[in-house]
């Protein structure tokens, strides 16, 4: 593997437009950024250095060249709780807490990707995805609800709900004037703008301005934010909480490494090129641990930055790098301008995240969707909402193979051929057919043809067991491919049951793979090996050769 490859295929050759990208991304980060950090609990300086670290590590070290990483709304939201549950257990620690749980969330993005496990989490199922990225977008609305109408915000979604009552009698007309102003400028900004002057800025300087109109009593603001690098943070272990930290840094780490590798997929399409799905996980791993040493939240390939990044002209992992040191940059020498920006500009900007976030596609197609579908979808939506997104993806990833198992075993069943020679049509008939007739219902014959799975066990059990005059049983497994133990287990089952009942059983066309699975079980021994031919052929000639086989006992 060359270094190109080995470092996302850093190259100097397209530096001019790599820093086009970056800058513009991180016009495009900048307010994104300080608003996560609001809406996190840790405050928005924590925002901009996720950014900073996220977006930094994981372009050189990741996978996907144009990816901008950085804090996302799925991310945030988890954190929000992570921070409050620290926090509320133990008020002194429980921020570096939740960092803690930041590291072990990128050292097990790491250790997925060393272990090669890209490939799987770009396998979960559309409706899942689609149900739990809706969900996040509905908590990060209704979240950011308390401080558009002018009330201090919730990481709690029942209790902003339980809030949302009070917040409604109480509104804070300024303020919800600014967050309107802001919801307004990223829907109406022209689109040919956006890639030199994004709506997410233009929001943030237009709701700033407009604030100092109003009275600095009335209009909630972000505050002081430290400037300069950020301080280390040594993680801190408690062992009353090492399980919820765990909990939490997994939860974060699969989150994470989908959202991550989403995102990627899009890069790829607008590239043309194909991203490293391990390498991409060990670039995020590397940029979410250094996020949780220096104070920063996690992060993870943000869908919007990168595509602006390459529009732009970006084309390597710099253009990445240089994005998160333009923040730094900004961040060292304009800090205490952000200071100003009022909390209802902020969750304008959120709400419009949220409300991105959210599979629209999908619920215009609603009526045009399988019922199961439909139901997986709100399923996890609704558990994402009200449970959580480790509950929400585990159900929704079990009740889809569940279905899709369903649907292979009916397809699967479909191909299956039991027959004695006289239900066969009469035109076109195949020799083996008009043999199986001459036998006078002697023989039955079980055809098999391509991957079976074990859900086709019961749908074949229940043919069985429908056919009782028959004094030999042949399985054809020409062309059939058993998938997995369960499979030869459920033959083996059938070839015992037919014995057990007396019958002579006669197999066809064993593949190697086959053979195999059925010697381990110990299937062929009992058998006899004389009762396995290669063709029909020559099982014919065996069973013409013995009348005994059609002749009843």
């Amino acid at each position: 593997m060359s270094s190109q490859s080995r470092f996302n295929q850093l190259s100097f050759r397209h530096i001019g437009t790599d820093f086009t990208g970056g800058l513009t991304a991180a016009v495009v980060a900048l307010p994104l950024a300080l608003a996560f950090g609001m809406a996190s609990g840790a405050g928005p300086v924590a925002g901009v250095y996720g950014a900073v670290l996220v977006g930094f590590f994981a372009a050189l070290f990741g996978g996907t060249p144009s990816q901008v990483s950085g804090p996302t709304g799925p991310m945030t939201v988890v954190m929000a709780g992570v921070f409050t549950s620290m926090q509320a257990k133990y008020p002194e620690t429980g921020l570096y807490l939740g960092f803690t749980a930041v590291i072990i969330a990128g050292l097990f993005q790491i250790a997925f990707g060393l272990l090669r496990l890209g490939k799987y989490f770009i396998l979960v199922p559309y409706p899942v995805i689609s149900g739990f990225m809706t969900g996040i977008g509905v908590i990060i609305i209704i979240l950011q609800l308390g401080p558009l109408l002018g009330h201090g915000g919730t990481p709690s979604l029942m209790a902003a709900l339980v809030s949302l009552p009070d917040w409604l009698l109480a509104i804070n007309w300024q303020e919800l004037a600014l967050g309107g102003l802001a919801l307004a400028v990223v829907y109406l900004w022209p689109a040919r703008w956006n890639v030199w002057l994004p709506r997410p800025l233009v929001a943030l300087l237009t709701g700033t301005l407009v604030a100092l109109w109003f009275p600095p009593e009335a209009i909630a603001i972000i505050g002081d934010i430290p400037t300069g690098f950020p301080p280390l943070h040594w993680p801190v272990i408690n062992l009353d909480v090492l399980g919820e930290l765990l909990y939490a840094g997994v939860l974060l780490a699969v989150l994470g490494s989908i959202d991550s590798l989403l995102t990627s997929l899009v890069a790829d399409s607008m590239t043309k090129q194909q991203h490293d799905s391990d390498r991409e996980l060990i670039g995020q791993g590397v940029g979410n641990t250094l996020a949780g040493f220096f104070g920063g939240l996690p992060g993870a390939g943000a869908t919007m930055r990168t595509v602006v990044n390459i529009r732009a002209g970006g084309k390597t992992g710099f253009s990445g790098a240089i994005h998160a040191l333009v923040l730094l940059v900004v961040m060292m020498g304009a800090g205490k301008y952000a200071a100003h920006v009022p909390l209802a500009v902020l969750a304008g900007i959120l709400i419009k995240v949220g409300l991105d976030i959210i599979d629209w596609p999908f619920f215009r197609r609603l009526g045009k969707l399988p019922m199961n579908t439909v139901a997986l979808m709100l399923l996890v939506l609704g558990l994402t909402v009200f449970v959580d997104l480790i509950t929400a993806v585990l159900v929704g990833v079990f009740l889809s193979n569940l279905i899709t198992v369903e649907r292979l075993t009916s397809i699967q069943l479909d191909s299956v051929h039991l027959t004695d020679g006289t239900n066969a049509s009469e035109q076109g008939r195949p020799t083996e057919e008009l043999w199986l007739e001459s036998q006078q219902g002697a023989l039955l014959m079980l055809r098999l043809k391509g991957p079976l799975s074990f859900g086709v066990g019961r749908g074949l059990r229940r043919r069985l067991s429908s056919q009782m005059s028959h004094q030999t049983m042949i399985f054809d497994l020409t062309g059939a491919l058993l998938v997995g133990t369960s499979t030869a287990m459920i033959l083996d089952e059938l070839i015992q049951t037919e014995m057990a009942n007396g019958r002579d059983v006669l197999v066809v066309g064993l593949s190697e793979k086959t053979e195999q699975s059925l010697a381990r079980l110990g299937t062929l021994d009992t058998l006899g090996r004389d009762r396995i031919f290669p063709s029909f052929e020559d099982m014919m000639s065996y069973v013409d050769s013995r009348p005994g086989l059609t002749a009843g006992r």
